[in-house]
């Protein structure tokens, strides 16, 4: 695959509404809807380590390995590979670090051996992607565990902006309401996908929302709440148990004191109005949840989640690691 079919293939995007490209259809010539409207990125070109223009299997396998790594998981098992407690770990750990971790992914786990047969691509998926820039030509450079992390967010922000900048077709440094609802509601499962389309498009009648312009910071605010996910629908979820319908300032509030995120006015009234499933002026919170839960599933798609599935995959690699030897 290219550069761009990486990127497309973990950023579910609708056309831009202020283009001319449509939904349900394109002209000869035209992009395909849903295509990403915007050039690879030098940090994703990162992962074309060949030069040969294209993107290997292996290459996804670790790139889509990378994204379902939560931070705190990360540094758990770097620790745990850093037997020398130096903040450091040399190739051969970092590859145990990753084959770790891909066994908790799901797409990763179907190639537990690192390799991919029946086909003509093979070898590790483990010396893929970015081991030479990490480790230099000769391997022997050293990763530090800040310098990964750091890499890390920089490939998150990089695949916000990329999703932003495809939005913002005209350039003006922000995107429309209807932009940025199509951008919450691209994950959602097809059963209920027509039914929030209708809401989006219904955006146009409401001329205090239709002018709404959200910029990069109201965006990046949005997807830092997405990851924080599970505290923040179990405080709507509990509130709304207790005090019953959420209302805006509740919405805003419990992102600010529960997940420290601050979303704007504008944020809101998007999303109450596209969330309004029922139509009677208040948030469906269990359709919001699970249409963000969504997106951040496809992304991550987990194997087994939570510290089982971690003590699962450090399990599994122990006969054959320095892991082993930590533990005991």
């Amino acid at each position: 695959m290219r550069p761009a079919d990486l990127m497309r293939a973990i950023v579910p995007v609708f056309p831009p509404s202020e283009s001319h490209l449509v939904r349900d259809g394109y002209l000869s010539g035209e992009r395909r809807p849903g295509e990403l409207r915007c050039d690879p990125s030098e940090l994703f070109m990162l992962f074309d380590m060949d030069t040969d223009g294209l993107i290997s299997f292996k290459e996804y396998i670790f790139f889509v390995t990378l994204l379902s790594i939560p931070e705190s998981s990360f540094s758990i098992a770097f620790k745990m590979f850093d037997v020398d407690n130096n903040e450091e770990i040399d190739k051969e750990e970092f590859k145990k670090v990753m084959a770790l971790m891909r066994a908790n992914n799901r797409q990763g786990a179907v190639h537990r051996d690192g390799l991919r047969t029946g086909l003509k691509v093979t070898g590790s998926v483990e010396d893929g992607g970015l081991v030479e820039y990490f480790f230099g030509k000769d391997g022997k450079a050293r990763l530090q565990h800040d310098k990964f992390i750091e890499f890390m967010r920089k490939l998150q922000d990089e695949i916000l902006r990329l999703e932003f900048d495809h939005y913002d077709y005209k350039v003006r440094g922000s995107m429309s309401a209807k932009d940025f609802a199509l951008s919450m509601v691209a994950s959602a499962d097809m059963s209920h996908l027509g039914r929030l389309l209708e809401r989006v498009d219904e955006l146009n009648n409401e001329p205090h929302l239709r002018e709404i312009r959200i910029n990069l910071d109201e965006f990046k605010h949005f997807a830092e709440l997405r990851r924080k996910l599970q505290p923040f629908s179990l405080a709507l979820f509990s509130y709304g148990k207790i005090n019953g319908l959420l209302t805006k300032d509740d919405f805003k509030r419990a992102a600010y004191h529960v997940c420290g995120i601050p979303l704007t006015d504008n944020i809101v009234e998007i999303i109450f109005h596209v969330f309004d499933t029922n139509r009677d002026g208040h948030l469906s919170s269990d359709e919001f949840v699970r249409v963000l839960l969504k997106r951040e599933r496809d992304i991550a798609q987990p194997v087994e989640s939570g510290i089982f599935g971690l003590l699962s995959c450090c399990w599994h690699c122990s006969n054959n690691s320095s892991i082993g030897r930590v533990i005991t």
